[in-house]
This record gives C-alpha cells, sequence and structure tokens, in this order.
C-alpha cells in the first residue's frame, strides 16, 4: 500500500520555513539553475537514492519541492516509506513563483511580489 503524502500550498510552506522546517528542491541542476527558492537546498530527483539521508525537515517534515509537484510527490512518498516524515509543496516552483514568494533566477535574487493567493499584487495600506 502507497504511503499517504500530505500536500501543503505554498503560504503553508513559507509558514513552516519560518518555523525553521528546510524546504528542498528536487529538480535537476539545469532547473534549479535557472530559477529557484532561495531558501532551497538541491538534492536532485536522479540523486536521491545516493542522496535521500541528506533530507532532514528538523523539527518539522522536510518539504519538497520540483517543478509543478508531481517528481515531489513521488519523492514524498519514498521519503515517507524509508521513515524521513516530508511534505510536498503543490504546485512546485510553478506555484511559488506565482505567489509571489522570493525566488534566485540566474544567480540573481528577486524579492518577488508577494501576491495573495490569485496571482494579485498585494497591497499595504
Amino acid at each position: 500500500m502507497p504511503a499517504e503524502i500530505q500536500d501543503i500550498d505554498v503560504a503553508e510552506a513559507r509558514r513552516r520555513l519560518e518555523a525553521g522546517a528546510r524546504l528542498f528542491d528536487v529538480r535537476e541542476q539545469g532547473e534549479w539553475d535557472e530559477v529557484h527558492a532561495p531558501e532551497a537546498t538541491l538534492v536532485p530527483m536522479s540523486e536521491l537514492v545516493a542522496r535521500w539521508k541528506e533530507i532532514d525537515g528538523g523539527d518539522e517534515p522536510a518539504i519538497i519541492v520540483c517543478h509543478s509537484g508531481g517528481r515531489s510527490a513521488r519523492v514524498v512518498a519514498a521519503l515517507e516509506q524509508s521513515g524521513v516524515p516530508a511534505v510536498n509543496l503543490v504546485g512546485g516552483m510553478i506555484a511559488w513563483e506565482q505567489s509571489g514568494a522570493p525566488v534566485v533566477r540566474d544567480g540573481q535574487t528577486d524579492a518577488g511580489t508577494d501576491a495573495d493567493a490569485q496571482g494579485e499584487p498585494r497591497h499595504e495600506h
């Protein structure tokens, strides 16, 4: 029976990161070089068999992200079966960027727009 995985959205992922959780990006090096979350650690899915023990979320389950959420869901299932607590970031880096969360793009940090869940910029009054 496959392990049941827990999905979280970007807002929950950011809350957990602020509380000390760790974010692991399972995309490949070229995807990472193009854009990634500044808090993330790269552990490509192609290297998972050799490197899965590096994934540790601290006091919280590790947060796993990929491009759109498919690969990360498979990685979360494998980690959970191996006894490593992990959660899937639904929508992956697509959702992360659309939310306005900060990214590193081509080596340069972009603070993002801090958009709301509908992708609309948030305006402070």
